[in-house]
């Protein structure tokens, strides 16, 4: 970690919502595993409504009724979603030229979410967006999903972040507002995501990330 980044800061972003538009390979990927099962299709909104909570929570939701375990079901998801997660998945206008905005102005930057950290890491890579980030935490045995404020403590770790300059946590949805809110960070509510605010509030509300570039690393500062 260089002197720049340590007067910087650190920000921390959710991933589906807030960096990556993932709402048709996720759709696609419980339809698949609804057919095998033998269920009708859900539509892309019913999906979505069950995504923020982690994807044992999404597959309890997306299957309920299904004659098979949680485990089973988690497994079928899990299985179709390799199979087709980046064949509609981009990141959201803007992402790119934020996130190299700040990396340049020295902040450095995590990635926190409640999707497994090996499809986190295998998603970033494919939209050659990985080396962005100086950690990615995902959903990890043994570890609170958000919104505890516990990943995000341990983003912070992961990166180094030696507690100078500000830490903001960015997302879409209020399990990222509420962990920010327990962990004592800023907050940047990404209105243009699928996710919702619940009664949470924030610092910043955006609609494209480099507006958040904008406030932490204006022009002619990097």
């Amino acid at each position: 970690m260089n002197g720049e980044a340590q007067k910087r800061g650190l920000a921390i972003y959710d991933l589906d919502g807030t960096l990556i538009d993932s709402r048709a390979d996720l759709t696609a990927a419980v339809n698949r595993a609804r057919a095998g099962f033998g269920m009708p299709p859900l539509t892309m909104d019913m999906v979505v409504a069950f995504v923020g909570d982690g994807q044992r929570k999404l597959v309890e939701r997306a299957l309920a009724g299904a004659p098979v375990t949680l485990d089973e079901g988690v497994a079928a998801v899990r299985r179709e979603y390799a199979a087709g997660w980046l064949q509609a998945t981009a990141l959201y206008p803007g992402v790119r030229e934020a996130l190299q905005r700040l990396r340049q102005a020295g902040w450095l930057q995590a990635v926190v979410t409640n999707k497994p950290a090996a499809a986190t890491d295998a998603i970033l890579a494919g939209l050659g967006a990985r080396g962005f980030f100086d950690a990615v935490v995902g959903a990890e045995e043994g570890l609170a999903l958000k919104p505890d404020p516990a990943p995000l403590r341990l983003a912070m770790q992961r990166t180094g972040w030696m507690g100078a300059g500000e830490v903001w946590m960015v997302g879409d949805h209020y399990t990222d507002l509420e962990a920010g809110r327990r962990a004592g960070l800023k907050r940047c509510y990404c209105r243009y995501g699928f996710g919702r605010p619940g009664a949470e509030q924030w610092d910043l509300a955006v609609d494209d990330l480099r507006e958040l570039a904008d406030r932490l690393a204006p022009a002619g500062e990097a």
